[in-house]
C-alpha cells in the first residue's frame, strides 16, 4: 500500500509518534493516507487509538526488522 505522504519517526519514542502523526495528518485532505514508520513498539496500540479517537481509518499495519509500518486514511 501507498501513502500520500511518508512519516519517518523512526528512533522516537511516545508520545513523539503519535504527535506527530498528529501534525502529518491536518496536511491532508480527507481520504488521503499516511504511511507512517516508527521503531517505538507501544505504537501498535497508541496509534490505532489515537486513529480511532481522532476519527481516522488505520488501513494496514505491519512490522519488518523492528519497524513498525502503519497506513492512516484520514476521516
Amino acid at each position: 500500500m501507498n501513502g500520500d505522504k511518508v512519516l519517518d519517526a523512526k528512533g522516537l519514542s511516545c508520545p513523539m509518534p503519535v504527535v506527530r502523526a498528529k501534525k502529518a495528518m491536518d496536511e491532508l485532505k480527507s481520504g488521503q493516507v499516511l504511511e507512517l514508520h516508527t521503531t517505538d513498539s507501544g505504537a501498535t496500540n497508541d496509534i490505532p487509538a489515537w486513529a480511532k479517537t481522532a476519527g481516522h481509518l488505520v488501513k494496514e499495519q505491519s512490522e519488518e526488522n523492528g519497524v513498525y509500518k502503519f497506513w492512516i486514511q484520514k476521516g
